[in-house]
């Protein structure tokens, strides 16, 4: 347990933000405000295929053609393994993706089926005026700008020594 001398030795701001102001300013938020707004945009176009928003960023991570291990997927998609087992088990039941053999039994690679690829490359035509609406009122360069940006924080945030 600490103490009182012990907490008095641990150094704060002068000023320690609060209220509507620390509110509005706060990193976390307006992310998630940011992507709420965005994702609202696209995901009618994932209803209209009866696809989660995750399902349809594992579709987008494999449409290069590419197969993929699970982890790779975890990764580039941010789904939590136990998600991505429902999701892939999903979306084979629905043909669109299709195990692919690999040399090392322990990784289960997997790939888009004709049929994935052809909902993945509807859903990119349908939803690519959103993308263009929402880079036009916010500005090509400013959007090349913010994913750098964004991309960069995440590289730096990962480099920071753990806070637990």
């Amino acid at each position: 347990m600490k103490t009182d001398s012990a907490r008095a030795q641990i150094p704060l701001p002068e000023r320690i933000p609060s209220g509507k102001e620390y509110y509005e300013r706060s990193l976390t938020v307006a992310l998630l405000r940011a992507r709420e707004s965005t994702m609202r945009r696209f995901k009618k176009y994932a209803d209209q295929a009866d696809l989660s928003l995750p399902q349809w960023r594992v579709l987008r991570a494999l449409a290069d053609g590419e197969a993929l291990d699970a982890g790779t997927l975890c990764q580039r998609c941010v789904i939590l393994p136990p998600s991505l087992t429902r999701i892939l088990r999903a979306l084979s039941e629905r043909g669109l993706i299709r195990p692919v053999e690999c040399d090392d039994a322990r990784r289960h690679m997997v790939a888009l089926t004709p049929e994935g690829q052809a909902l993945f490359d509807r859903l990119v035509g349908a939803s690519e005026s959103s993308r263009r609406e929402i880079e036009e009122a916010f500005g090509e360069d400013k959007m090349t700008l913010l994913l750098d940006m964004l991309n960069e924080l995440r590289i730096v945030t990962e480099a920071l020594p753990a806070n637990d």
